[in-house]
């Protein structure tokens, strides 16, 4: 059997007993679906085999059967560990794209509808005396325009700026133990301008009176101990991290605050008592860190801050939308910061907690998306809201997220300059966005079209080739002059009808795309290049005209690495740098905001 991946699929709620269950388990394509009507799930006989967290067309999944079907069926047996008998089984899906239902022993545990997001179970009643039979049927409707797909392709093969499809598990499967009384969820809302954090805790169960103890650190020294005594279920508290504390003889809120710069973190622990006995404990972190808008200009912990980003679609050649390793997300950051750039946005796609995790510790900047729904309709309008509802739930505490991007380039509404429908689509989820969370930005229409947004967002791939003076001369003028940008937008208008800049900071959020085929393979770009040196000079170019704007305040550039038949990266698919990254690095480094 392959060696499930290690590493703990929740890493900021942290609980010590929990038991993986990737691996290989059995695996049954269903084009014709029959095995609902067949009831596979009763008595489950699949013939092909499969390495979960990955996809069933990823490589590393080394699922026999490529063909593409909308039902597919997993199967496996376990045996809950000695140390965790006794208690509550919660079964965790990191991710599963796109419906499935969940059976264990034959009887039905429960649905879940949503390819980004992480869904859980008690399966206490379902447990059988000693092996288990864990069965899912899943649902992703390959052609369909209204579920929020993001880059994977929908017309059966990957073309264009559309990927290979991702169906059914892609991200860990996992149990976990704990008491009849436990700790549902955190949520930590930092407050840089006070040194405080407020914290809000859920429980679980039927008690009369808890007591939570919480244990604050920072480098390893204990700042703050707490304990309250509730009889409700959720528990609010504010916190000094202040507290006239010294370190290393100067005021310890100096250098306490998180940026890319100085990825400081705050280790917490929760301790749930009852009846004076601890029922649970979980361990947690969050970082002291503010972003928001001022004057025309981003400020991260009250600086002006320009972020230099990269677009990344987070995916690998042999894992699709799942990375085979934790390495693998450490190398794309290191990577990406070596060559200057402090974050990226995560484009199209909801990425890994365990991603997330090491941008906090590695200090990375990361704008949250979600898979845009191709089409606008009614359905797609109620499963775009259900996620992003899911999405902000699960991130709200990673201070590595500073923008939030619920739509790009009027995907899925399309009509959106004109149709006071789309437009109130927008809105709904930009408002709604930010009424689940103040503590960041968030951009209506990364793109163009934009509704009411945090920051104006404006893509161009205009800038030319090399040889291509007009392209090079409007590139130019437009970086130069905000309002020239305005009336002269290479796509589109900034903004949908009835809007207009309110004076929010501007970025420049996709360009360049330069293609460089370091082999024979095909592959297409927005401008072509044949060398690693016409690479650099093409990149020092389209740098030089973002640092002579004196309007812009950021830019994010097209893109990391090359995915499938997409050539345009600064590095290879599999992560080999195509150019001196020490070059792009010190040509980053001469844009200052």
């Amino acid at each position: 059997m392959t060696t499930p991946r290690p590493e703990y699929p929740r890493p900021q709620f942290v609980r010590e007993q929990w038991y993986n269950l990737n691996g290989e388990w059995d695996f049954q394509l269903d084009p014709s679906n029959t095995g609902l009507d067949q009831k596979w799930f009763a008595s489950p006989v699949f013939t092909d085999k499969i390495v979960v967290p990955y996809a069933y067309l990823a490589p590393l999944s080394k699922v026999k059967d490529k063909t593409p079907s909308d039902w597919c069926w997993y199967s496996r047996k376990f045996v809950v560990p000695d140390a965790m008998c006794g208690k509550q089984i919660i079964l965790h899906f990191g991710a599963v794209d796109y419906e499935c239902q969940v059976y264990l022993n034959g009887k039905m545990v429960g649905t879940h509808e949503g390819g980004h997001t992480p869904f859980a179970f008690n399966i206490t009643p379902y447990l059988g005396d000693r092996e288990q039979t864990l069965t899912l049927r899943v649902y992703d409707p390959l052609y369909s325009e209204s579920i929020p797909r993001g880059k994977q392709n929908w017309i059966g093969q990957s073309n264009s700026i559309w990927y290979t499809t991702t169906t059914g598990i892609w991200q860990t499967v996992w149990l976990e133990a704990v008491e009849k009384t436990y700790i549902k969820n955190v949520r930590f809302t930092p407050d840089v301008d006070n040194g405080n954090v407020a914290i809000e805790a859920t429980i679980g169960g039927d008690y009369k009176v808890a007591v939570l103890d919480i244990d604050i650190s920072f480098k390893g020294e204990q700042i703050v101990q707490s304990q309250i005594t509730t009889t409700d279920d959720t528990i609010r508290t504010t916190l000094s991290l202040y507290s006239g504390k010294v370190f290393n003889g100067v005021f310890h809120h100096i250098g306490m605050a998180w940026s890319p710069e100085n990825p400081q973190l705050f280790d917490v622990t929760f301790k749930l008592n009852t009846d004076d006995k601890t029922v649970d404990e979980v361990s947690s972190y969050f970082g002291l860190r503010k972003i928001h808008t001022e004057n025309g200009k981003i400020l991260l912990n009250n600086r002006p801050y320009y972020q230099k980003l990269v677009l990344d679609q987070g995916y690998w050649p042999e894992g699709l939308l799942t990375a085979p390793t934790d390495e693998d997300y450490i190398k794309d950051i290191k990577l990406t910061k070596e060559m200057g750039f402090n974050g990226a946005r995560k484009h199209q796609k909801v990425e890994d907690p365990r991603f997330l995790y090491w941008a906090d510790k590695l200090g990375f900047l990361v704008w949250g998306e979600c898979g845009a729904v191709p089409s606008f309709n009614q359905d797609g309008v109620a499963r775009l809201t259900r996620e992003w509802l899911e999405i902000v739930d699960r991130d709200y505490n990673h201070p590595c997220i500073v923008t939030w991007v619920p739509f790009n380039e009027s995907w899925g509404v399309t009509e959106i300059a004109r149709d006071k429908q789309q437009q109130a689509h927008t809105l709904a989820l930009y408002y709604m966005i930010k009424s689940l969370d103040t503590t960041r930005l968030c951009i209506s229409n990364d793109g163009w079209e934009m509704t009411k947004t945090d920051i104006c967002a404006f893509h161009t791939y205009g800038h030319g080739s090399a040889d291509n003076v007009g392209a090079q001369k409007h590139y130019q003028e437009t970086l130069r002059s905000f309002e020239f940008l305005q009336k002269n937008s290479v796509h589109r208008k900034l903004y949908a009808e009835g809007f207009a800049h309110e004076g929010e900071p501007v970025m420049l959020t996709e360009f360049g795309g330069i293609a460089y085929k370091v082999d024979d393979t095909s592959g297409w770009g927005y401008t072509t290049v044949k060398s690693a040196e016409e690479l650099l000079a093409d990149y020092a170019r389209i740098i030089d005209a973002i640092r002579g704007s004196e309007y812009l305040h950021g830019f994010c550039y097209t893109q990391i690495t090359d995915v499938e038949q997409e050539v345009n990266g600064l590095l290879t698919y599999d992560r080999q740098p195509k150019c001196d990254l020490a070059r792009i690095r010190e040509l980053n480094g001469l844009v200052w905001g």
